[in-house]
């Protein structure tokens, strides 16, 4: 059993910022990579930013250096900063885990439910 939540979405005016965070619980064993996804309606789902459990960090191309990725491995607890946000920044952002459980040898994806980003003046 692992549970992924996200939190902190709702609407912020374009240049705003905003601060989502994701909590990951249950019976793990250790987390490999924790990453944020957005999907707009209509479009495909994106990769937004990654971290690796040695704390490194990937993220997309549209991000141009406008959000920070970061976790707390004491909590299971992974940020997402979002700066300078844009009217095309409005999705459903979700928090996507790779982890090991209690008893078994492979990983595991496991998808957050979304919390909801509307950029918007």
């Amino acid at each position: 059993q692992v549970q992924v939540v996200e939190s902190g979405g709702g609407l912020v005016q374009p240049g705003g910022s905003l601060r989502l965070s994701c909590v990951v619980s249950g019976s793990i064993a250790s987390i490999n990579k924790m990453a944020w996804y957005r999907q707009a309606p209509g479009k495909e789902r994106e990769v937004v930013a990654t971290i690796t459990s040695g704390g490194e960090t990937v993220y997309g191309d549209f991000v141009m250096g406008r959000f920070t990725i970061s976790r707390d491995s004491v909590k299971n607890t992974m940020y997402l900063q979002m700066n300078s946000l844009k009217p095309k920044g409005a999705a459903a952002y979700y928090c996507n885990t790779r982890v090991t459980i209690v008893g078994r040898r492979e990983y595991f994806d496991n998808w957050g439910k979304g919390t909801l980003v509307t950029v918007s003046s």
